[in-house]
């Protein structure tokens, strides 16, 4: 009874469209993800600024007034300030009483990251707080001073200190003077608490069970040193930023590295792969306009000329 209400239902029609339709909407989907094989050479210019990053790692900087303690959050503030960077170049210069270039100038930051994690107080045994000579440092890795490398006045260095500025030594005005004359721009980044906090000293295990002592035996107190820390970044013709619990403070700092002139450094060879979604939206396209053209019921022309065949 249904074949002959319906004498032109076909069986496998519906099924097809159905087909269609769900093929083609699967097959815009996978052009819509974009799929990628194949690989091809690019070359590129690589650009960018060079930075040095003098890290304070002087007894003072175990201080808990801020934590876990003002070495530990440093570290978190400079890996937070690689992962902001892009092409430039930094070293690292690590400084108390003395400083030295911990890492020259790279711009691999899983390398510089390594470095990191081994920077600890026990590095210099002078102790004191040598930002003036780190400043120093920071400008020789940029090849200033050095009789075998041409050295160019221009405005895409920058060297970033980061100090509590206690138990100020040296001339760290008058090198931060120096360095804005060549073009490069010193900034500080304050670590502490202005109210101040005693030094632990701990056991082989690690634990607190003391306090650092003067010679009377009282415990000794430090305390963050913004006054002077500001005068090297006004000095240094760059910025001062004090970190806390509360946040690094980093937006002022990579407001002044994205100021910085770019320059050249070399031409970067990358691979890229090749994009491919033009083939399944092709076919999605071809699916759904096929379902379109195909009706649900027989073609009664057909099906005459099938009834004459018989």
């Amino acid at each position: 009874m249904f074949g002959r209400l319906i004498p032109d239902r076909s069986g496998w029609r519906p099924a097809l469209k159905m087909g269609l339709t769900l093929g083609g909407i699967s097959l815009l989907i996978v052009a819509l993800a974009n799929p990628q094989f194949g690989t091809r050479i690019e070359k590129g210019k690589r650009t960018g600024s060079d930075i040095a990053i003098c890290l304070d790692v002087s007894n003072s900087m175990m201080a808990e007034d801020i934590q876990p303690n003002r070495l530990e959050r440093s570290k978190k503030v400079v890996t937070n300030l690689l992962n902001t960077l892009t092409g430039d170049r930094v070293s690292l210069v690590v400084y108390a009483g003395t400083s030295f270039i911990q890492m020259p100038l790279t711009n691999d930051y899983s390398a510089t990251k390594l470095f990191l994690d081994q920077v600890s107080c026990d590095m210099i045994a002078t102790q004191g707080t040598a930002i003036g000579d780190a400043i120093e440092k920071g400008m020789e890795t940029f090849g200033y001073g050095d009789p075998d490398r041409p050295w160019e006045v221009n405005k895409g260095r920058a060297i970033i200190v980061i100090s509590d500025g206690e138990n100020h030594e040296d001339d760290a005005v008058g090198a931060a003077k120096e360095a804005a004359k060549q073009g490069i721009r010193v900034c500080t980044i304050g670590m502490g608490l202005p109210e101040g906090s005693p030094i632990p000293v701990y056991d082989p295990r690690g634990r607190t069970n003391n306090y650092k002592r003067d010679r009377n035996g009282s415990i000794i107190m430090t305390h963050l040193n913004e006054e002077m820390l500001r005068q090297i970044a006004h000095a240094g013709n760059g910025t001062y930023v004090r970190a806390s619990n509360a946040g690094s403070g980093l937006s002022d700092i990579t407001s002044v590295i994205g100021g910085l002139d770019k320059e050249e450094m070399g031409e970067a060879v990358f691979s890229a792969y090749e994009s491919r979604y033009m083939y399944p939206l092709a076919a999605g396209l071809l699916c759904l306009l096929a379902e379109v053209i195909l009706y649900e019921r027989r073609n009664r022309k057909w099906k005459l000329f099938e009834e004459e065949k018989q």
